[in-house]
C-alpha cells in the first residue's frame, strides 16, 4: 500500500513536466511539503520528447538531468507516478485530494537491466514516439526517464510472458500482483501543471494527416529526429522510408482559426524554424525545407535565430496559407497547393515530407476537473481570484516556450506558498 503524509500545509503539483517539476523543486527549497502527481511513468513530460531546444539547440537533458537529480535527493518531495486526481474537494488551505495509483507491476527493487525485457516478445505503441514505433511490454520509457524503473504492460498481465519477465529478474523487482489504488491526503494548496497537447492533426481535412502516411506533425518530426527515436536520427518518411531530404512546414496548422483554435501558440514559429537546422544537419547542401507562413512571430531573444534561418540559402519562406496537400500515389511526394500572397502566384510545390506545425492545446481542455475552475476560452486555466488556492503554472496556463514555462511555474509556487504561509499563521 502506498502511504501519503501530508497536512494541510501541504502543496499538490498535478503534473510532472518540468513546470510541474520547477513548482515542487521551488517550494520544497523554500521548505515546504510537496506531493507531486505525475498520470504517466516517468517525469519529464513533453521536454524530455524534444530532440532540441531553441534557440541555443541542446538537448533537455541540459535541464531535465539537474531537476531529477533536485528531485530525487529532496526529502520534501514525494513523487507519485502513473497517478491521476479524481477529486478534491474542500477550500483554499484545507484541500482533500483523492489520487488513483495505477500498478506499475514493478516495484522499487528495479536496477533497469532490461532483463525483463529480454523476456517478452509482445509489442505494444510506444507513446514517448508518439506511437511512431513499438516498444516491448516490458519497458522502460526512455533512456533517461525518472524514476528509472521499468513498466509491464497490463496487456500481458496474466499471460505466460509476464509470467516469463518475472522468471527473467534478478532482483525481485516484478510484481504481478499489483492492482490499482487510491489515496487520499490534505493539501493547503494546488499547483495545476498539466501541461499541454497537440492539437489532433486529423481533423484539418485539408491538410490530410489522417489519409497521407507523408504528412506528420511537428512532434513527430522531433521525435524523428532523435538518434533514440523511432528512425535512430534519420529522416525518413513513413511511407517508403525515403530519405525527406525536401521537407515542407506549414505553420499555423490548426492555430489562429476560428473552426480549431483561436489563439497562437507561440511556439510553433521556432520550432519550425528549428527543425530546418535538423534537415540541414542530416542532408548539408542537399537538404532543403519550405517554410509556408501567415506570420512569422519570434520574440525578443528569438529574432536573430529567426534572422539566421532566414538567410539560410537552403530556407524558402513562403507567406500563404495552404488550401490543400494532395499525396501523388506513384512517387509519395505531397503536392501543397495555394497562393503565395506575396504577388498572388498560385503554387502546386511537392515535397518528400510535409510536417504540419500544430498548435498548442492545455492538456486540462474537456477534462472533468475536480473542482470548478476558471479557464478562458481556450481552456488555459485564468489567474481569477475564484480559482482560490488552486494556481495554474506552464502550459496549463498559457502556450508557452520552456524558458517562460519555467517562470511562469516559480511564480505559482510563489502564490501557493503564500498561501500555506497563512495557513501556518492561522493555526500557529
Amino acid at each position: 500500500m502506498t502511504e501519503v503524509v501530508a497536512t494541510n500545509q501541504t502543496i499538490l503539483v498535478v503534473g510532472g513536466g518540468i513546470s510541474g517539476m520547477t513548482a515542487a523543486l521551488e517550494a520544497a527549497e523554500c521548505g515546504k511539503n510537496v506531493v507531486l502527481v505525475e498520470k504517466n511513468a516517468m517525469l519529464g513530460g513533453r521536454v524530455s520528447q524534444l530532440y532540441r531546444y531553441f534557440p541555443k539547440l541542446c538537448h533537455p537533458v541540459c535541464g531535465l538531468e539537474i531537476n531529477q537529480r533536485r528531485t530525487k535527493f529532496n526529502p520534501r518531495i514525494k513523487v507519485l507516478t502513473q497517478a491521476e486526481v479524481t477529486e478534491i474537494t474542500g477550500s483554499a488551505g484545507d484541500y482533500t485530494a483523492t489520487v488513483k495509483l495505477s500498478p506499475r507491476y514493478v516495484n522499487e527493487n528495479c536496477t533497469a537491466c532490461g532483463a525483463c525485457s529480454d523476456a517478452v516478445q509482445t509489442e505494444v505503441a510506444d507513446s514517448y514516439n508518439y506511437n511512431l514505433g513499438k516498444v516491448k511490454a516490458a519497458y522502460l520509457p526512455h533512456k533517461m526517464a525518472y524514476p528509472q524503473r521499468f513498466v509491464i504492460d497490463p496487456s500481458i498481465i496474466g499471460t505466460p510472458e509476464a509470467e516469463a519477465a518475472k522468471a527473467a529478474c534478478k532482483y525481485n523487482a516484478i510484481d504481478l500482483d499489483m492492482q490499482e489504488e487510491t489515496v487520499q491526503f490534505k493539501a493547503g494548496a494546488v499547483v495545476w501543471a498539466t501541461g499541454w497537447k497537440p492539437y489532433d492533426a486529423a481533423k484539418i481535412q485539408p491538410y490530410g494527416y489522417d489519409r497521407f502516411s507523408n504528412v506528420i506533425t511537428s512532434v513527430e518530426f522531433e521525435r524523428l529526429s532523435d538518434p533514440h527515436g523511432p528512425t535512430k536520427g534519420k529522416l525518413l518518411r513513413p511511407s517508403d522510408g525515403k530519405e525527406a531530404k525536401n521537407v515542407a512546414f506549414i505553420q499555423c496548422a490548426g492555430s489562429r482559426d476560428e473552426n480549431h483554435l483561436r489563439h497562437c501558440s507561440r511556439i510553433c514559429c521556432m520550432a519550425s524554424l528549428k527543425q530546418t537546422n535538423y534537415v540541414r544537419e542530416a542532408f548539408g547542401d542537399e537538404g532543403k525545407s519550405t517554410i509556408y507562413y501567415i506570420d512569422i512571430r519570434a520574440i525578443d531573444r528569438f529574432e536573430d535565430f529567426y534572422a539566421k534561418v532566414w538567410n539560410d540559402p537552403n530556407v524558402t519562406f513562403i507567406k500563404s496559407k495552404v488550401a490543400k496537400a494532395v499525396q501523388d500515389e506513384k512517387s509519395g511526394d505531397v503536392v501543397l497547393h495555394g497562393v503565395n500572397t506575396e504577388g498572388y502566384q498560385r503554387y502546386a510545390s511537392a515535397h518528400d515530407l510535409v510536417v504540419l506545425a500544430v498548435g498548442m492545446e492545455p492538456s486540462v481542455k474537456g477534462m472533468n476537473l475536480p473542482m470548478e475552475i476558471v479557464a478562458d476560452a481556450s481552456g488555459f486555466i485564468e489567474g481569477d481570484v475564484k480559482n482560490g488556492g488552486f494556481f495554474g503554472a506552464g502550459c496549463a496556463s498559457n502556450p508557452l516556450d520552456v524558458n517562460r514555462a519555467v517562470q511562469s511555474a516559480t511564480a505559482s509556487a510563489l502564490r501557493a506558498i503564500q498561501v500555506i504561509n497563512r495557513v501556518a499563521r492561522a493555526e500557529g
